[in-house]
């Protein structure tokens, strides 16, 4: 894997700066869309934003530092050397919460006014995190443990990942995949809820931390490169903080906070239930039609049983191969 993009001679500029940058510009370009369409004040926001970006930055970088510090204290030309990698999300998330509480705080604003600007803000986190995964892809890094061509091509994982993933002569996960296509289902699930009409201050950025610290949990688990407190991986530790945050921040908003969207300026159409509704119930079925062709069935003709093989075999072969369930998931069968 070729991790330069373009090399001038005098400077070579990498994929992951490349991918760092694009994150930002998207992520600030979705959060602009969301600020417009709430019509609040993009002056302010936008003040705001540079700082975070610079402070987010910088405590994600300061966050994997001092998690690796006997490296970086052996050589400490490398602490800038971020092109290399080496940019932890949790310490970017910690910056970024840190620099919004200091600058609303100066500028007097109220805490619900501040927790709306951290919703609107999970917009361009999410995306910017779904595309910064991309840059681990390039520099190689970031995976998950062995594993082999075979299982990368049955869970239907791109070939240019797969060749991606054939590190010296070894086959790995590409977790950065999994998470970047997680997450993206978590900005799908933002952008529908935010229209909903009974939807209050602190309740996107609860779903935000609920959602990412289950997948990150999770997909932590995979990889083999984690930064560790003792014997346990930090990210673990962090995500379950996080989850805990974000249920807390969810009753609160509940129970005492404003309505995110204007009621007599915002229209929501009914189609964002039925379309929730629609997505809940194809889920069921699908769950229902794995679980009985797979484990109870003798088979299934192919076009009734596409959706089940497309969506949820790549996960119950992950699942088979890297969990404590791999005996009985290995069991199931099905005929096409």
């Amino acid at each position: 894997m070729n991790r330069v993009a373009l090399d001038l001679g005098f400077i070579k500029i990498y994929w992951y700066s490349i991918t760092m940058l694009l994150g930002v510009v998207l992520g600030g370009s979705i959060t602009y869309l969301e600020l417009k369409r709430l019509k609040l004040d993009k002056e302010y926001f936008f003040n705001m934003l540079f700082y975070i970006i610079i402070f987010g930055f910088l405590g994600a970088r300061l966050y994997y530092v001092l998690f690796n510090l006997d490296y970086y204290l052996a050589n400490p030309t490398e602490i800038l050397a971020i092109w290399n990698g080496g940019l932890a999300i949790h310490g970017g998330i910690i910056g970024g919460v840190i620099t919004i509480l200091v600058y609303s705080k100066k500028h007097n604003k109220k805490i619900n006014e501040i927790i709306k600007y951290m919703d609107i803000c999970t917009f361009g986190l999410i995306l910017g995190q779904i595309i910064g995964r991309w840059g681990n892809f390039f520099n190689s890094e970031a995976h998950g443990g062995e594993t082999t061509r075979l299982f990368l091509e049955k869970i239907h994982i791109p070939s240019f990942i797969i060749n991606g993933m054939y590190i010296n002569g070894i086959y790995y996960h590409p977790t950065f995949f999994y998470e970047s296509i997680l997450n993206l289902i978590g900005l799908i699930t933002l952008l529908i809820v935010r229209k909903n009409k009974n939807i209050k201050n602190g309740m996107l950025l609860s779903i935000y931390l609920i959602w990412y610290s289950i997948v990150r949990f999770f997909i932590e688990a995979l990889r083999t490169d984690s930064l560790m407190l003792g014997t346990l991986k930090m990210a673990q530790v962090i995500s379950i903080i996080l989850f805990i945050v974000g249920i807390i921040i969810f009753i609160i908003s509940l129970k005492k906070g404003n309505y995110y969207n204007e009621r007599k300026n915002i229209i929501v159409n009914t189609h964002d239930y039925i379309m929730i509704g629609i997505i809940i119930l194809l889920g069921f079925f699908i769950l229902f039609q794995y679980i009985f062709y797979r484990f109870i069935g003798d088979g299934f003709h192919e076009s009734r049983i596409f959706f089940t093989l497309v969506l949820l075999d790549p996960l119950l072969m992950l699942l088979e191969q890297t969990t404590c369930y791999g005996p009985l998931l290995a069991k199931r069968n099905y005929e096409i």
